[in-house]
């Protein structure tokens, strides 16, 4: 098969995967939202909730179908897995934490007030998930294990990786950044995307992988300092920081992911992660074109 075939069976696919992601969760939003907001009149921080979590069991619901009756295999990556979804959390919470703790212990992020919880913490860690769960499932779920089919593991990595990078440049556009800015949210998002990418070559667990996701940006949420570039939420975290220092240091209004501390942290990370990938046999072979056993 020429590679133009191959190109325009993986753009019909991903279409067809986001068609199914995306009519599934406006199906939701257009029927069923109104017919259960209807009938139990939730006050309106509740009606945001099921909104969001709403719209993302509609999307995996669309996932599965799509993976199910289009690529006729089953859908092993969304199995419950306990354990290892709450490994996974823990580890995304103390990855983040190794940049983090040295900031603040030098001087570099300083805490100027304690806000306490408070009760927007959780409306904000839902948004949190929701989008960190979806994330994963256009990223890994669909994009990646398009890609890996079409081209194998490593090059799908690598490819959805720096797609990942490039989309959250529009973060940085939105907070009119600078040229550091752009190139280490660059070089951070994609090596992030590389990072849960890896995750899920090992364990082909989308859970595992959303939950790695949300714990780390609650845990810069919860710190105080702005998460990719949004600032928005620093009035529901525990603690107001601020941050003193060159960008290439504080990561700038970006927030720590930019930070040179912590690209060190997750290059290194994704170094560990290809080792164990490349000794499993996970990087090469059949296991690119048969995935879902």
């Amino acid at each position: 098969m020429s590679q133009l075939r191959v190109v325009l069976r993986v753009v019909g696919q991903l279409l067809l995967a986001m068609a199914a992601i995306i009519g599934t969760a406006l199906v939701f939003r257009a029927l069923l939202l109104p017919a259960l907001l209807w009938a139990f009149d939730p006050d309106p921080v509740l009606a945001t909730q099921l909104k969001r979590f709403g719209t993302l069991i509609s999307a995996m619901l669309g996932y599965w179908l799509y993976v199910r009756f289009f690529r006729k295999r089953p859908v092993n990556e969304l199995r419950p897995a306990l354990a290892g979804v709450a490994l996974g959390a823990l580890a995304g919470a103390a990855l983040i934490a190794l940049a983090l703790l040295p900031l603040f212990a030098f001087g570099i992020y300083a805490v100027t007030a304690h806000q306490g919880l408070q009760w927007g913490l959780l409306e904000v860690a839902g948004f949190l998930l929701v989008a960190a769960m979806l994330e994963e499932l256009v990223y890994r779920g669909v994009l990646f294990q398009t890609l890996e089919t079409a081209w194998g593991t490593l090059p799908a990595l690598c490819l959805q990786a720096v797609v990942f990078g490039m989309v959250h440049l529009e973060n940085v556009f939105a907070m009119d950044g600078n040229a550091w800015d752009m190139v280490a949210t660059v070089v951070s998002v994609t090596l992030l995307g590389a990072m849960w990418a890896l995750l899920f070559v090992l364990f082909r667990n989308l859970w595992i992988c959303g939950l790695n996701h949300f714990a780390w940006n609650f845990t810069i949420l919860c710190s105080g300092v702005p998460l990719s570039g949004i600032d928005d939420w620093r009035d529901s975290a525990p603690v107001r920081t601020e941050y003193r220092g060159p960008d290439w240091l504080t990561g700038g209004l970006f927030g720590p992911e930019n930070s040179l501390l912590t690209l060190v942290v997750v290059a290194l990370v994704v170094g560990v992660l290809l080792h164990f990938a490349r000794k499993r046999g996970r990087l090469f072979g059949a296991a690119a074109m048969d995935h879902g056993r």
